[in-house]
């Protein structure tokens, strides 16, 4: 871009975390690469609040909540960040909430939240609370603001309150924003696509005829949706419903369907939960491919000192795997690794936390721990020899699958054994005894973010990134590491005590039955038992689908073929993930007819096959997101040059504003 007068103009399609976290780190790098006397203005482009945006926005049910403790959720750099830009460390949830109470410093721009109800809770919130999605958007609500403060009064921001709908321009020249509320399109140098989760406005193949035969009998069909958004109003009071999924949309779903609809809970003298029926829930019939929910979220910090991450899987075994001259495959090549980067995790806690249960000195079970494969004889008989109890071993293969081999001759049998799966998983996931499992999640959020740079080298096989890595390694990885608060789990137990909540088993099959209009489900966990139902709903999150989205503005670009659907493919295998193609060093959008990167258009966040989707995360772990922000917002301000004064919309030039 060419040096003139005119300010420079940067259009920033969504305005939720991803967005803000580029805002807060355009905002840190200004003062080493952004000429004070130069203009920048900013156009923020989203329906829904900045900070916020759409999925963390303040007007959703107050009983939704967080799965991650107030102080595990941040949106600011720290010490353990690897970025070349300024480390500004910042509060996380936890600090931030408690000026609230009088119990830490005051966080400018200072402002209480409007709803009192935020605001009580905020007062009341302990750090290892799990907070309502109301305080985590009042949370984003502030950096938002506070990233608005810390830039410098030549760099201005203005919220449209509206949807982008098309972006038009050649790579050489400036880019036309058009919105779905006014004819004059913005101009800007840049566009960078932050939308975060889509949604999808048609169904895809696999629901099309559930919901036509919902249609044709009168029933209710829901296919995967945002939990916050979905329309359960047609469901009646004690209908029976079959979800396929058991993850955290069900339980957000089931939340809305039972506290959402009036029941409450009692504790009991023992501690336990009673669930009180308002008389208006359906009765829900839950199953999966495991037939088990998420684990619980851990409610304790480490009891020893923090595992020194990565060791096993880090850059430089990546770099290793990488000069290797043939195919990866992700379970023979990868996984391995990976394991064994976890397992570090969880045996250092375990040594360090609880030598008594132990049989061997750290220092002599690390010395061959790091020389030995995950999987060898050796590393087995060493793990038996140092760790007399099986029940601190690591094996990923009954984690992953806890109901294979299982079956009941009765679903109030199943019924009984999951209601003891659900009561020891809570117990386990509530001792610090158990620290390990702590461990052991750190090194999985190591791992995870050691992943994206090994797809994006394009070494992985077709099928290791379909059914490994956005398959298996993606499920259990959110199985492991993505589940609910202790108390969901708690609550589940509660539910199905009280008969509202049933469990069908694992590698559930749905079908349909036309002579009586109802949805079937089996299992072979309950073989020869047969769950009839007059509704189905798809328990989880729509799936990245270019083809379908409902964004007007990527459905425009990919109908128009200036964007790329990934697609990997190899001799035997194509995969088509539905994530936007994005360069790997400066997440450019891959432009098909420009047969490279569009140098003005870039795309960040869940949406792309970058796959480093958390926008905000848990302190001292060098968040992915933040990498690539920082990156982003470095390579924007080092070669930016202010295009011509009068190529620009200058009407809605507002200093720090919303409009």
């Amino acid at each position: 871009m060419s040096e003139s007068a005119g300010p420079a103009v940067l259009a920033v399609v969504g305005a939720g975390p991803r967005a803000t976290g580029l805002l807060e780190r355009l905002a840190a790098n200004t003062d080493e690469l952004w000429p004070r006397s130069a203009e920048l203005h900013i156009h923020l482009i989203d329906p829904h609040p900045p900070g916020p945006g759409r999925v963390w926005r303040h007007e959703q049910s107050p009983l939704l909540r967080m799965n991650s403790m107030a102080e595990d959720v941040t949106m600011f750099t720290d010490e353990s960040s690897v970025i070349d830009g300024p480390v500004r460390p910042g509060p996380s949830l936890a600090q931030w909430a408690a000026q609230f109470s009088g119990q830490g410093p005051w966080y400018a721009p200072h402002a209480e939240p409007a709803d009192p109800e935020v605001l009580a809770e905020l007062r009341a919130l302990a750090p290892t609370d799990f907070p309502t999605r109301r305080a985590q958007s009042a949370y984003l609500d502030w950096v938002f603001r506070a990233a608005l403060a810390a830039l410098p009064p030549s760099v201005t921001v203005t919220w449209h309150r509206t949807t982008a709908t098309g972006v038009f321009g050649p790579p050489d020249g400036p880019q036309r924003v058009f919105l779905a509320d006014r004819d004059t399109p913005l101009t800007a140098d840049l566009v960078v696509l932050a939308q975060g989760h889509l949604g999808t406005a048609a169904p895809a193949a696999e629901h099309r005829a559930p919901a036509a035969f919902a249609r044709r009998h009168g029933r209710f069909h829901l296919p995967p949706a945002f939990s916050a958004d979905a329309d359960l109003a047609g469901l009646r009071a004690g209908e029976h419903v079959v979800l396929r999924g058991f993850g955290l949309a069900f339980v957000d779903l089931a939340v809305l369907l039972t506290e959402g609809r009036g029941g409450t809970y009692r504790t009991e003298p023992d501690g336990t939960l009673t669930y009180l029926p308002s008389g208006r829930e359906p009765v829900l019939h839950v199953g999966s491919r495991r037939g088990v929910p998420y684990h619980s979220k851990t409610g304790y910090r480490l009891q020893g000192p923090r595992p020194p991450l990565p060791r096993h899987f880090g850059p430089a075994a990546v770099d290793a795997l990488l000069a290797a001259d043939r195919p990866l495959d992700l379970r023979r090549d990868v996984w391995p690794l990976m394991a064994k980067e976890i397992g570090f995790g969880h045996y250092h806690e375990l040594f360090h936390a609880h030598p008594e249960r132990t049989g061997r000195p750290w220092s002599e079970f690390c010395a061959g721990y790091d020389r030995l494969d995950w999987y060898s004889g050796d590393l087995a008989a060493l793990v038996a020899s140092s760790v007399p109890d099986p029940a601190d071993r690591l094996d990923f293969e009954a984690l992953d699958r806890p109901l294979t081999g299982v079956s009941f001759t009765t679903p109030d049998a199943f019924q009984e054994h999951l209601r003891d799966y659900l009561a020891r998983d809570v117990a386990r996931r509530a001792d610090p005894a158990h620290s390990a499992d702590l461990g052991a999640f750190l090194a999985l959020l190591s791992v995870y973010g050691q992943l994206p740079r090994l797809v994006a080298a394009g070494r992985l096989t077709a099928r290791s990134v379909a059914e490994g890595v956005d398959g298996w390694w993606q499920g259990f990885f959110s199985f492991l590491a993505s589940g609910p608060p202790g108390f969901r789990l708690r609550q589940l137990h509660a539910l199905s005590r009280a008969g509202i909540v049933r469990f069908t088993g694992a590698d559930l099959r749905i079908g349909t039955d036309e002579a009586t209009g109802t949805f079937t489900a089996t299992s072979p966990t309950v073989p020869g038992h047969t769950v009839r139902a007059t509704a189905l709903i798809e328990a989880y999150l729509p799936r990245h689908a270019l083809d379908r989205t409902e964004d007007p503005l990527l459905r425009r670009l990919y109908r128009a073929g200036e964007l790329a659907e990934e697609v990997v493919t190899d001799a035997t295998d194509t995969h088509r993930s539905g994530l936007l193609t994005v360069s790997p060093a400066d997440a450019h959008l891959v432009d098909p007819l420009l047969g490279g990167p569009h140098p003005r258009r870039i795309a960040l966040g869940a949406p792309t096959n970058s796959r480093a989707v958390a926008a905000f995360a848990r302190p001292r772990t060098d968040a992915p997101a933040f990498r690539q922000n920082d990156a982003v917002a470095r390579a924007l301000l080092r070669t930016w040059r202010p295009a011509p004064a009068e190529a620009h919309d200058h009407q809605e030039r507002q200093p720090h504003a919303h409009s």
